[in-house]
């Protein structure tokens, strides 16, 4: 078993930026991969970056592109979120996932192993 606790999420308004953490404790693999998912009120849950745990690899939804940052510090088996030029349409809960395999497989919400309880994120217009 692998917990996830994240913290970080909160209300900003548009423009503003938060960063997210997530750290993971229990059974962690050596080879692993950690990432995050959204979900907004009414949609499906999707898949928004995702990094390995050797910090080689990082993917990121297109939405996403060049406004966020997934980094990890594999020491503190702990992942991180930051987000820039934050819109309302970013509001949603965020949630960490972990999974025991490569990152390029951290992206779908079939693929984590396990995941966090999810913070909120609310942007203001």
């Amino acid at each position: 078993q692998v917990q996830l606790v994240e913290s970080g999420g909160g209300l900003v308004q548009a423009g503003g930026s938060l960063r997210l953490s997530c750290t993971a404790s229990g059974r962690t693999s050596s080879t692993y991969a950690m990432g995050w998912f959204r979900q907004a009120p009414g949609k499906e849950r999707e898949f928004v970056a995702a990094i390995s745990g050797s910090n080689i690899v990082r993917y990121y939804e297109d939405s996403v592109k060049g406004r966020f940052t997934i980094s990890i510090d594999d020491a503190k088996n702990t992942v991180y979120l930051q987000m820039h030029s934050l819109n309302p349409e970013d509001t949603a809960v965020y949630y960490c996932a972990y999974l025991a395999g490569a990152a390029q497989r951290l992206r779908t919400t079939r693929a984590p192993d396990f995941w966090g309880q999810g913070t909120q994120v609310t942007v203001s217009s």
